[in-house]
């Protein structure tokens, strides 16, 4: 598993949902993690990630919500720019 090593884990102990559980032994048997503590820390980092672009979705909308009519034409005249030098570039290669 791509996680790094945790030298100071703390213990804890508790009860999860035969879904929950399934789900994490689901990510041991498929070689994402190797123990129920990884499967965890896995599930919680993408839960994260999960959140932190939900979180960047949402400010971004309400940037562009709450624009001034000059800041719009000036975020328009940089897209236009940025537009044009990226004209030539293949972003699927």
């Amino acid at each position: 598993m791509p996680t790094a090593v945790r030298l100071a884990r703390q213990k804890i102990s508790t009860t999860i949902s035969p879904q929950t559980l399934a789900y994490l032994d689901g990510l041991i048997r498929t070689g994402e993690a190797r123990t129920l503590a990884e499967a965890l820390d896995l599930a919680i980092e993408r839960l994260q990630a999960y959140e932190n672009r939900e979180r960047l979705a949402n400010d971004t909308a309400a940037y562009y919500a709450n624009m001034t009519s000059e800041e719009a034409a000036a975020e328009r005249t940089l897209e236009a720019a940025l537009a044009q030098t990226t004209a030539g570039i293949d972003f699927d290669q």
